[in-house]
Protein backbone atom coordinates (compact mmCIF):
# COMPACT_ATOMS: atom_id res chain seq x y z
CA UNK A 1 0.00 0.00 0.00
CA UNK A 2 1.19 3.46 -0.94
CA UNK A 3 0.76 6.36 1.65
CA UNK A 4 -0.70 9.88 0.56
CA UNK A 5 2.32 11.30 -0.02
CA UNK A 6 3.99 8.00 -2.17
CA UNK A 7 0.80 7.98 -4.06
CA UNK A 8 1.47 11.93 -4.76
CA UNK A 9 4.82 11.66 -5.85
CA UNK A 10 3.75 9.23 -8.02
CA UNK A 11 1.26 10.80 -9.71
CA UNK A 12 4.13 13.88 -10.60
CA UNK A 13 6.69 11.39 -11.69
CA UNK A 14 4.45 10.12 -13.90
CA UNK A 15 3.20 13.34 -15.58
CA UNK A 16 6.83 14.26 -16.20
CA UNK A 17 7.31 11.26 -17.93
CA UNK A 18 4.24 11.56 -19.91
CA UNK A 19 5.09 15.30 -20.64
CA UNK A 20 8.95 13.96 -21.38
CA UNK A 21 7.73 11.84 -23.58
CA UNK A 22 5.26 14.11 -25.37
CA UNK A 23 8.30 16.59 -26.47
CA UNK A 24 10.42 14.38 -27.51
CA UNK A 25 7.59 12.70 -30.00
CA UNK A 26 6.65 15.70 -31.00
CA UNK A 27 10.62 16.93 -31.61
CA UNK A 28 10.91 13.56 -33.14
CA UNK A 29 7.84 14.23 -35.39
CA UNK A 30 8.76 17.51 -36.50
CA UNK A 31 12.24 16.37 -37.36
CA UNK A 32 10.91 13.51 -39.25
CA UNK A 33 8.20 15.69 -41.29
CA UNK A 34 10.86 18.90 -41.68
CA UNK A 35 13.83 16.26 -43.49
CA UNK A 36 11.28 14.00 -45.04
CA UNK A 37 12.68 13.05 -48.36
CA UNK A 38 15.73 14.70 -48.12
CA UNK A 39 19.06 13.14 -48.47
CA UNK A 40 21.97 13.51 -45.15
CA UNK A 41 23.93 15.73 -47.39
CA UNK A 42 21.09 17.68 -48.09
CA UNK A 43 20.45 18.04 -44.32
CA UNK A 44 22.02 21.25 -42.74
CA UNK A 45 23.45 20.67 -39.52
CA UNK A 46 26.02 22.50 -36.82
CA UNK A 47 28.64 21.54 -39.30
CA UNK A 48 29.74 23.65 -41.83
CA UNK A 49 28.72 22.05 -45.23
CA UNK A 50 28.68 23.99 -48.79
CA UNK A 51 32.19 25.79 -47.99
CA UNK A 52 33.25 28.01 -51.31
CA UNK A 53 36.04 30.10 -52.26
CA UNK A 54 34.99 33.19 -54.20
CA UNK A 55 37.16 36.46 -55.52
CA UNK A 56 35.62 39.64 -53.72
CA UNK A 57 38.75 42.08 -53.61
CA UNK A 58 42.17 42.05 -54.48
CA UNK A 59 43.36 37.98 -55.26
CA UNK A 60 46.87 38.63 -54.39
CA UNK A 61 45.59 40.19 -51.10
CA UNK A 62 41.89 38.96 -50.29
CA UNK A 63 39.61 35.54 -50.94
CA UNK A 64 35.97 35.24 -49.85
CA UNK A 65 34.86 32.48 -48.52
CA UNK A 66 31.06 31.32 -47.99
CA UNK A 67 29.45 28.17 -46.05
CA UNK A 68 26.10 26.80 -44.72
CA UNK A 69 24.91 25.74 -41.76
CA UNK A 70 21.57 24.95 -39.98
CA UNK A 71 19.63 27.69 -37.96
CA UNK A 72 21.06 26.71 -34.50
CA UNK A 73 24.60 28.00 -35.14
CA UNK A 74 24.16 31.84 -35.22
CA UNK A 75 27.47 32.93 -35.38
CA UNK A 76 30.13 32.42 -37.84
CA UNK A 77 34.05 31.97 -37.29
CA UNK A 78 36.43 31.50 -40.48
CA UNK A 79 40.63 31.49 -39.39
CA UNK A 80 43.75 31.69 -41.74
CA UNK A 81 47.04 30.86 -41.33
CA UNK A 82 50.21 30.98 -43.55
CA UNK A 83 50.47 27.04 -44.34
CA UNK A 84 53.40 25.19 -43.07
CA UNK A 85 54.77 21.73 -42.70
CA UNK A 86 53.20 20.38 -40.49
CA UNK A 87 49.73 21.28 -38.57
CA UNK A 88 50.98 23.58 -35.68
CA UNK A 89 49.76 26.86 -37.17
CA UNK A 90 51.16 29.96 -35.99
CA UNK A 91 49.79 33.87 -36.71
CA UNK A 92 46.66 32.49 -36.84
CA UNK A 93 44.02 35.02 -37.71
CA UNK A 94 40.31 34.99 -36.67
CA UNK A 95 37.64 36.62 -39.27
CA UNK A 96 33.54 37.40 -37.81
CA UNK A 97 31.57 35.69 -40.25
CA UNK A 98 28.39 37.84 -41.70
CA UNK A 99 25.67 35.87 -41.37
CA UNK A 100 22.41 35.35 -43.26
CA UNK A 101 19.12 33.71 -41.57
CA UNK A 102 17.67 32.06 -45.12
CA UNK A 103 14.54 30.16 -45.49
CA UNK A 104 14.25 27.67 -48.44
CA UNK A 105 10.55 27.55 -48.34
CA UNK A 106 10.30 31.15 -50.43
CA UNK A 107 10.01 28.74 -53.06
CA UNK A 108 7.37 26.04 -53.13
CA UNK A 109 9.84 23.02 -54.28
CA UNK A 110 11.84 23.25 -51.04
CA UNK A 111 11.13 22.24 -47.90
CA UNK A 112 10.48 24.59 -44.96
CA UNK A 113 13.75 24.80 -43.71
CA UNK A 114 15.80 27.57 -42.50
CA UNK A 115 19.52 27.75 -42.31
CA UNK A 116 21.81 30.00 -41.75
CA UNK A 117 24.74 31.58 -44.30
CA UNK A 118 27.88 32.69 -43.09
CA UNK A 119 30.56 34.66 -45.44
CA UNK A 120 33.85 36.08 -44.26
CA UNK A 121 36.28 38.45 -46.80
CA UNK A 122 40.00 36.98 -45.85
CA UNK A 123 41.54 40.63 -46.04
CA UNK A 124 45.15 42.28 -45.89
CA UNK A 125 47.12 39.01 -47.36
CA UNK A 126 49.79 38.63 -48.77
CA UNK A 127 50.89 38.08 -52.59
CA UNK A 128 51.79 34.45 -53.75
CA UNK A 129 51.43 32.66 -50.47
CA UNK A 130 49.77 29.50 -49.76
CA UNK A 131 47.46 29.65 -46.99
CA UNK A 132 45.27 27.32 -44.45
CA UNK A 133 41.90 28.38 -43.90
CA UNK A 134 38.50 26.80 -41.25
CA UNK A 135 35.51 27.35 -40.73
CA UNK A 136 32.99 27.01 -38.03
CA UNK A 137 31.41 28.38 -34.59
CA UNK A 138 34.69 29.20 -33.33
CA UNK A 139 34.21 26.41 -30.79
CA UNK A 140 33.09 23.03 -31.12
CA UNK A 141 31.53 23.09 -34.86
CA UNK A 142 34.32 23.21 -37.27
CA UNK A 143 35.35 21.91 -41.01
CA UNK A 144 38.72 20.86 -41.95
CA UNK A 145 41.95 22.95 -42.87
CA UNK A 146 41.78 23.65 -46.29
CA UNK A 147 44.65 25.17 -48.88
CA UNK A 148 44.74 27.93 -51.64
CA UNK A 149 47.46 30.26 -52.22
CA UNK A 150 47.01 33.84 -53.46
CA UNK A 151 47.87 35.09 -57.02
CA UNK A 152 51.26 37.07 -57.06
CA UNK A 153 51.14 40.79 -57.63
CA UNK A 154 52.50 40.71 -60.90
CA UNK A 155 52.69 39.05 -64.30
CA UNK A 156 53.00 35.19 -63.97
CA UNK A 157 51.77 31.91 -65.53
CA UNK A 158 48.97 30.26 -64.13
CA UNK A 159 46.03 28.25 -65.36
CA UNK A 160 42.63 27.97 -64.69
CA UNK A 161 39.41 26.01 -65.73
CA UNK A 162 36.41 26.34 -67.50
CA UNK A 163 32.74 24.57 -67.52
CA UNK A 164 30.11 24.63 -69.47
CA UNK A 165 26.83 24.17 -68.30
CA UNK A 166 26.46 21.69 -65.64
CA UNK A 167 22.88 21.71 -65.21
CA UNK A 168 20.85 17.93 -65.39
CA UNK A 169 22.10 15.32 -63.18
CA UNK A 170 24.18 17.19 -61.78
CA UNK A 171 25.31 14.87 -59.33
CA UNK A 172 24.86 11.52 -61.40
CA UNK A 173 26.49 13.05 -64.77
CA UNK A 174 28.56 15.75 -63.99
CA UNK A 175 30.86 15.07 -60.42
CA UNK A 176 32.94 12.71 -63.06
CA UNK A 177 33.52 16.00 -64.92
CA UNK A 178 34.75 18.53 -62.36
CA UNK A 179 36.58 15.38 -60.48
CA UNK A 180 38.13 15.05 -63.80
CA UNK A 181 39.57 18.52 -64.37
CA UNK A 182 40.60 18.34 -60.87
CA UNK A 183 42.95 15.34 -61.65
CA UNK A 184 44.09 17.25 -64.94
CA UNK A 185 44.96 20.68 -63.37
CA UNK A 186 45.14 20.43 -59.63
CA UNK A 187 46.72 23.31 -58.74
CA UNK A 188 44.22 25.96 -61.41
CA UNK A 189 44.15 29.11 -59.89
CA UNK A 190 39.89 29.43 -60.48
CA UNK A 191 37.12 27.85 -62.08
CA UNK A 192 35.00 29.30 -64.32
CA UNK A 193 31.54 27.98 -64.42
CA UNK A 194 29.30 29.96 -67.37
CA UNK A 195 26.09 29.88 -65.93
CA UNK A 196 23.31 27.23 -65.87
CA UNK A 197 25.17 25.03 -63.03
CA UNK A 198 21.47 23.88 -61.99
CA UNK A 199 18.49 23.23 -63.84
CA UNK A 200 15.62 24.81 -61.60
CA UNK A 201 16.94 28.30 -60.08
CA UNK A 202 15.36 28.06 -56.60
CA UNK A 203 15.29 24.10 -56.22
CA UNK A 204 17.91 23.47 -53.23
CA UNK A 205 18.11 19.60 -53.81
CA UNK A 206 20.00 20.59 -57.06
CA UNK A 207 22.13 23.11 -55.22
CA UNK A 208 22.96 20.22 -53.03
CA UNK A 209 23.88 18.28 -56.02
CA UNK A 210 25.93 20.43 -57.24
CA UNK A 211 27.82 21.37 -54.04
CA UNK A 212 28.62 17.32 -53.05
CA UNK A 213 29.18 16.55 -57.10
CA UNK A 214 32.50 19.32 -56.79
CA UNK A 215 32.77 18.26 -52.95
CA UNK A 216 36.28 19.79 -51.28
CA UNK A 217 37.39 21.18 -54.83
CA UNK A 218 34.83 24.03 -54.08
CA UNK A 219 36.19 24.79 -51.31
CA UNK A 220 40.36 24.55 -52.53
CA UNK A 221 39.51 26.29 -56.25
CA UNK A 222 38.24 29.72 -56.34
CA UNK A 223 34.92 29.96 -58.12
CA UNK A 224 33.94 32.57 -60.94
CA UNK A 225 29.73 31.48 -60.76
CA UNK A 226 28.39 33.15 -64.25
CA UNK A 227 24.43 33.49 -64.22
CA UNK A 228 22.71 31.08 -67.03
CA UNK A 229 19.06 31.12 -68.15
CA UNK A 230 18.39 28.45 -65.57
CA UNK A 231 19.42 30.63 -62.44
CA UNK A 232 16.76 32.73 -63.64
CA UNK A 233 13.17 31.89 -62.73
CA UNK A 234 10.09 32.38 -61.23
CA UNK A 235 9.46 31.98 -57.48
CA UNK A 236 6.24 31.22 -58.58
CA UNK A 237 3.56 30.40 -61.02
CA UNK A 238 2.96 32.91 -63.40
CA UNK A 239 5.70 35.40 -61.32
CA UNK A 240 8.40 37.27 -62.66
CA UNK A 241 11.95 36.02 -62.91
CA UNK A 242 14.22 36.23 -59.96
CA UNK A 243 17.35 35.40 -59.66
CA UNK A 244 17.81 32.04 -57.69
CA UNK A 245 17.30 32.95 -54.46
CA UNK A 246 20.20 30.79 -53.09
CA UNK A 247 22.86 32.54 -55.73
CA UNK A 248 23.72 35.78 -53.33
CA UNK A 249 23.74 33.92 -50.15
CA UNK A 250 26.19 31.08 -51.19
CA UNK A 251 28.25 33.25 -53.31
CA UNK A 252 30.36 36.38 -52.14
CA UNK A 253 30.74 38.49 -55.13
CA UNK A 254 31.98 41.79 -55.92
CA UNK A 255 29.03 44.48 -56.05
CA UNK A 256 29.39 46.85 -58.67
CA UNK A 257 27.71 49.98 -57.45
CA UNK A 258 27.35 52.14 -60.59
CA UNK A 259 25.11 49.34 -61.63
CA UNK A 260 21.95 48.67 -60.69
CA UNK A 261 21.13 46.82 -58.02
CA UNK A 262 19.61 44.01 -59.85
CA UNK A 263 22.97 43.20 -61.54
CA UNK A 264 24.64 43.31 -58.18
CA UNK A 265 27.06 39.92 -57.93
CA UNK A 266 26.15 38.94 -61.47
CA UNK A 267 28.20 41.20 -63.19
CA UNK A 268 31.49 41.82 -61.98
CA UNK A 269 35.41 41.85 -62.75
CA UNK A 270 38.62 40.13 -61.77
CA UNK A 271 42.08 41.47 -62.27
CA UNK A 272 43.88 37.76 -61.30
CA UNK A 273 47.76 38.28 -62.61
CA UNK A 274 47.61 40.72 -65.30
CA UNK A 275 44.62 39.01 -66.72
CA UNK A 276 41.08 41.04 -67.26
CA UNK A 277 37.97 38.70 -66.36
CA UNK A 278 34.96 40.36 -67.20
CA UNK A 279 31.53 38.60 -65.49
CA UNK A 280 28.43 39.45 -68.10
CA UNK A 281 24.69 38.39 -66.92
CA UNK A 282 23.60 37.98 -70.70
CA UNK A 283 19.83 37.56 -69.11
CA UNK A 284 19.07 41.01 -68.30
CA UNK A 285 19.51 44.95 -67.97
CA UNK A 286 21.71 44.12 -71.53
CA UNK A 287 22.10 47.96 -72.30
CA UNK A 288 23.67 48.82 -68.89
CA UNK A 289 26.17 45.90 -69.34
CA UNK A 290 27.13 47.44 -72.51
CA UNK A 291 28.42 50.54 -70.96
CA UNK A 292 29.73 48.57 -68.22
CA UNK A 293 31.40 46.01 -70.69
CA UNK A 294 33.38 49.33 -72.47
CA UNK A 295 34.41 51.04 -69.61
CA UNK A 296 35.85 48.18 -68.44
CA UNK A 297 37.85 47.35 -71.66
CA UNK A 298 38.64 50.62 -72.52
CA UNK A 299 40.40 51.02 -69.15
CA UNK A 300 42.16 47.48 -68.39
CA UNK A 301 45.88 47.40 -68.70
CA UNK A 302 45.75 43.65 -68.22
CA UNK A 303 47.98 41.50 -71.24
CA UNK A 304 45.40 39.50 -71.67
CA UNK A 305 41.00 39.86 -71.64
CA UNK A 306 38.50 37.37 -71.30
CA UNK A 307 35.04 37.61 -71.41
CA UNK A 308 32.36 35.26 -70.01
CA UNK A 309 28.61 35.40 -70.36
CA UNK A 310 25.94 32.61 -70.36
CA UNK A 311 24.88 32.98 -73.74
CA UNK A 312 26.61 32.14 -76.51
CA UNK A 313 27.76 34.88 -78.85
CA UNK A 314 27.91 32.31 -81.77
CA UNK A 315 25.53 30.22 -81.24
CA UNK A 316 25.67 26.64 -82.72
CA UNK A 317 22.78 25.13 -81.65
CA UNK A 318 19.62 25.09 -83.35
CA UNK A 319 17.12 27.68 -82.77
CA UNK A 320 19.18 29.79 -80.49
CA UNK A 321 20.50 33.20 -81.36
CA UNK A 322 21.61 35.58 -78.97
CA UNK A 323 21.43 38.78 -81.40
CA UNK A 324 22.19 41.33 -78.58
CA UNK A 325 25.39 39.74 -77.29
CA UNK A 326 26.36 39.68 -81.43
CA UNK A 327 25.22 42.90 -82.53
CA UNK A 328 26.37 45.30 -79.30
CA UNK A 329 28.98 43.37 -77.61
CA UNK A 330 31.00 41.60 -80.53
CA UNK A 331 31.93 45.29 -81.28
CA UNK A 332 33.37 46.30 -78.36
CA UNK A 333 35.33 42.78 -78.39
CA UNK A 334 36.74 43.59 -82.12
CA UNK A 335 37.65 47.74 -80.90
CA UNK A 336 39.28 46.74 -77.39
CA UNK A 337 41.24 43.50 -79.14
CA UNK A 338 39.48 41.00 -76.45
CA UNK A 339 41.46 37.55 -76.48
CA UNK A 340 38.84 35.34 -75.19
CA UNK A 341 34.82 34.70 -74.94
CA UNK A 342 33.70 32.01 -72.67
CA UNK A 343 30.15 30.87 -73.21
CA UNK A 344 27.79 27.81 -72.63
CA UNK A 345 24.00 27.58 -73.14
CA UNK A 346 24.08 25.85 -76.20
CA UNK A 347 24.48 22.41 -74.51
CA UNK A 348 26.99 21.55 -77.53
CA UNK A 349 31.12 22.43 -78.45
CA UNK A 350 32.64 24.76 -81.06
CA UNK A 351 35.38 26.97 -80.95
CA UNK A 352 35.86 29.45 -83.48
CA UNK A 353 37.76 32.61 -84.24
CA UNK A 354 37.03 36.23 -85.74
CA UNK A 355 40.26 36.78 -88.07
CA UNK A 356 42.22 40.30 -87.86
CA UNK A 357 40.97 42.51 -90.66
CA UNK A 358 43.38 43.09 -93.56
CA UNK A 359 43.66 45.29 -96.71
CA UNK A 360 44.87 42.62 -99.12
CA UNK A 361 43.13 39.60 -100.51
CA UNK A 362 46.36 37.51 -98.79
CA UNK A 363 45.35 34.86 -95.74
CA UNK A 364 47.04 35.26 -92.54
CA UNK A 365 46.82 34.10 -89.16
CA UNK A 366 46.03 36.91 -87.51
CA UNK A 367 43.37 37.03 -84.76
CA UNK A 368 41.14 39.30 -83.07
CA UNK A 369 38.87 37.12 -80.58
CA UNK A 370 38.29 33.29 -79.66
CA UNK A 371 34.81 32.55 -78.52
CA UNK A 372 34.10 29.00 -77.65
CA UNK A 373 30.87 27.51 -76.55
CA UNK A 374 30.94 24.72 -74.41
CA UNK A 375 28.90 22.36 -72.25
CA UNK A 376 30.06 19.59 -69.17
CA UNK A 377 27.08 18.38 -68.41
CA UNK A 378 24.91 15.50 -69.88
CA UNK A 379 22.08 17.41 -71.58
CA UNK A 380 23.18 17.51 -75.25
CA UNK A 381 21.95 19.15 -78.27
CA UNK A 382 22.70 18.54 -81.83
CA UNK A 383 25.10 21.23 -83.99
CA UNK A 384 23.35 23.46 -86.35
CA UNK A 385 26.08 23.59 -89.16
CA UNK A 386 23.28 25.80 -91.80
CA UNK A 387 23.43 28.32 -89.02
CA UNK A 388 27.51 28.48 -88.23
CA UNK A 389 27.94 29.17 -91.82
CA UNK A 390 25.41 32.76 -91.70
CA UNK A 391 28.24 34.07 -88.68
CA UNK A 392 30.77 33.36 -91.46
CA UNK A 393 29.39 35.50 -94.07
CA UNK A 394 27.69 38.55 -91.59
CA UNK A 395 29.77 38.49 -88.92
CA UNK A 396 33.55 37.40 -90.14
CA UNK A 397 33.80 34.07 -88.14
CA UNK A 398 35.68 31.52 -88.85
CA UNK A 399 34.68 28.03 -87.92
CA UNK A 400 37.69 25.84 -86.20
CA UNK A 401 36.25 22.75 -84.12
CA UNK A 402 32.83 21.24 -82.88
CA UNK A 403 31.36 18.50 -81.55
CA UNK A 404 27.92 17.23 -80.44
CA UNK A 405 26.88 14.68 -78.12
CA UNK A 406 29.99 15.38 -75.96
CA UNK A 407 30.63 16.58 -72.26
CA UNK A 408 34.19 18.91 -72.05
CA UNK A 409 35.92 20.62 -69.63
CA UNK A 410 38.73 23.13 -70.58
CA UNK A 411 41.83 24.49 -68.96
CA UNK A 412 43.49 27.48 -70.27
CA UNK A 413 47.09 28.66 -69.17
CA UNK A 414 48.27 31.80 -69.49
CA UNK A 415 52.50 31.46 -70.20
CA UNK A 416 54.54 34.66 -70.84
CA UNK A 417 53.07 35.37 -74.58
CA UNK A 418 50.81 32.77 -74.99
CA UNK A 419 47.42 31.94 -74.21
CA UNK A 420 47.03 27.89 -74.58
CA UNK A 421 43.73 26.30 -74.31
CA UNK A 422 42.67 22.94 -74.39
CA UNK A 423 39.67 21.34 -74.36
CA UNK A 424 39.56 17.73 -72.57
CA UNK A 425 36.44 15.01 -72.74
CA UNK A 426 34.53 13.68 -69.48
CA UNK A 427 37.70 10.40 -69.83
CA UNK A 428 40.14 13.01 -69.73
CA UNK A 429 41.20 12.73 -73.36
CA UNK A 430 42.44 15.74 -75.23
CA UNK A 431 39.64 16.75 -77.81
CA UNK A 432 40.79 20.22 -78.80
CA UNK A 433 43.86 22.74 -78.64
CA UNK A 434 44.72 26.42 -79.85
CA UNK A 435 47.39 28.66 -78.89
CA UNK A 436 46.97 32.44 -79.21
CA UNK A 437 50.71 34.04 -79.70
CA UNK A 438 50.18 37.85 -78.72
CA UNK A 439 52.76 40.74 -79.13
CA UNK A 440 51.28 42.96 -75.92
CA UNK A 441 53.57 45.94 -77.02
CA UNK A 442 51.40 45.89 -80.35
CA UNK A 443 48.61 43.94 -79.43
CA UNK A 444 48.84 41.63 -82.58
CA UNK A 445 47.57 38.22 -81.89
CA UNK A 446 48.57 34.62 -84.25
CA UNK A 447 46.67 31.74 -83.75
CA UNK A 448 48.39 28.27 -84.10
Amino acid sequence: MFTEFQEEHLIKLKTRILLLSLFIFSHITNAQHTHDGLHHWEIPSKDPDRIILTFNGDPSKSRAVTWRTSSEIKTGIAQIAESKVNSFFKGIRSFNAVTESFDLGRYKGNKSLKVNYHSVVFKDLEPDKLYVYRVGDGIDYWSEWIQFKTAKEEYSPFEFVYFGDAQNNVLSDWSRVIRMAYKTAPSASFAVHAGDLINLAHKDHEWAEWFKAGSFIHSHWTSIPVLGNHEFKPLVSNGTQEVSIQWRPQFNLPVENNLSKKLHETVYTVDYQDVRVIVLNSNFNLNEQTSYLEEKLSSSTAKWNIVTCHHSIFSPAAGRDFKYGRKKWKPLFDKYNVDLVLNGHDHTYARGHVPKKITTEQKNNKINTIYVTSVSGPKLYPLDREQIKTYINDDGYEPNRFAGQTQFFQVISIKNDSLIYKAYTAKGDLYDKAIIIKNHSTGEKILK
